[in-house]
């Protein structure tokens, strides 16, 4: 599905709902289906694997991501399906996480600040 201003507005909503619920009705899981297709099959075994780690840093001020949910993914997919070709609005990565986070199914892995920063120094 390519990505369109419309579409990417829709997620957003939908997104913001099950932020604000906590949870996920049938009916938005539908939506997200269609939006994401095979990508949101594949961020829900993850999730239910618990494939999901928050890495908080130990100064609670700073919360970061492996994967940045909304904006970025160090996986080939995100290069390739998202930025290059424009045929996928996300990656599956992105999909658990914004998934696992909006519904409380996620590790939370508490780090120094500094491994933090090296964490992402490698990204």
């Amino acid at each position: 599905m390519a990505s369109t201003s419309a579409t990417a507005a829709v997620a957003s909503t939908l997104w913001n709902q099950i932020n604000s619920s906590r949870s996920v009705s049938d009916d938005q899981l539908s939506i997200l289906h269609f939006l994401y297709g095979k990508n949101l099959e594949r961020a829900t075994r993850i999730v239910d694997q618990g494939g999901v780690r928050k890495v908080v840093g130990e100064s609670k001020r700073k919360e970061e991501y492996i994967c940045f949910p909304e904006h970025h993914c160090t996986c080939y997919s995100f290069f390739y399906d998202i930025v290059n070709r424009s045929e996928q609005l996300c990656c599956k990565h992105q999909i658990a996480a914004r998934l696992a986070e909006a519904v409380g199914a996620h590790d939370e892995v508490s780090v120094s600040d500094e491994h933090l920063a090296l964490m992402l120094s490698k990204l």
